[in-house]
């Protein structure tokens, strides 16, 4: 965009101050709290049981553990696995982007390019730096691309990070099937173990303990652990793709230079209660 078309864009009269709430990552404390209750809650139980029974056994956690890895890394390629260290983070840490600050910024953005032209929009460049979506979306429009082809670009890109996302989530889903069933397998290597030595009556009690050990880390690991962290990254990338689903919208509305009032009920139509806007009185 040239000097002078943005300055005849200024020359239009004074703009209103519109402040976008930049996303930041900030720590998910019912997901750690969640864990660290769930795990403390077993914990304790153990401790207050009346038995000496030891709930440690090195190899039983290495079948469980390892096992749970290299199955789970079965279905995926190198570079998703490359990947996969961030996947607890994310579920520990979400981005923070509230919605109806979103819908407020994009009517602000709306009613500026409905009063002034749409050249005006390049006055909030500071603003819309702060997304980089929005950014990219605000920039189409005042470029002159027709909305169809706005939307079906923004929409493209959208699609991709759910999958992205979906395929994220899927190795947390995916671990939490395998662990269990190599619970099993742990289980069944030590009865095995156990009934080729039953000529010792001594050793049965104590195999059947261990034996029934990797059962017992794999419920854990995929129930307690891996199941839910797969619905919290589902729920983050829900988050994310409402907050990406109303730039599109906006956008569109904008280069189709539609009443913004209109644009309202089509934001309002896809946040959720709590979140609904009431920009125009």
């Amino acid at each position: 965009m040239s000097s002078e078309e943005t300055q005849e864009a200024q020359d239009t009269g004074p703009l209103p101050d519109i402040r976008l709430q930049k996303p930041h990552n900030k720590i998910d404390l019912a997901t750690v709290m969640g864990l660290v209750f769930a795990v403390g809650m077993i914990a304790a139980a153990i401790a207050m049981g009346q038995s000496n029974a030891n709930f440690f056994n090195g190899p039983s956690f290495m079948i469980v553990i390892l096992g749970t890895m290299a199955a789970t890394s079965i279905s995926y390629t190198g570079e998703e696995l490359k990947r996969a260290g961030n996947i607890i983070a994310k579920s520990t840490f979400r981005r923070v982007q509230s919605p109806s600050n979103m819908a407020n910024v994009l009517l602000g953005l709306a009613v500026v390019s409905k009063k002034k032209g749409i050249l005006a929009l390049a006055n909030y460049e500071s603003e819309l730096h702060k997304d980089d979506f929005l950014e990219r979306a605000i920039q189409l429009a005042v470029d002159g691309y027709q909305a169809d082809d706005i939307e079906r670009m923004l929409t493209q890109e959208l699609e991709s990070l759910k999958e992205r996302h979906k395929r994220s989530a899927s190795i947390t889903r995916r671990a939490s099937e395998v662990a269990p069933a190599m619970g099993l397998i742990g289980t069944l290597v030590g009865l095995v173990q156990m009934l080729a030595d039953l000529e010792n009556p001594e050793t049965i009690g104590p195999a059947m303990a261990v034996a029934l050990l990797t059962t017992f880390y794999g419920a854990i690991l995929g129930t307690v652990i891996m199941a839910p962290l797969s619905v919290k990254l589902e729920k983050n990338s829900s988050d994310e793709a409402l907050i990406k689903t109303l730039i599109i919208t906006a956008a569109t509305s904008i280069a189709r230079q539609e009443n913004p009032r209109r644009l309202e009920m089509l934001l309002n139509a896809e946040l959720p209660p709590a979140e609904q806007i009431e920009y125009f009185d």
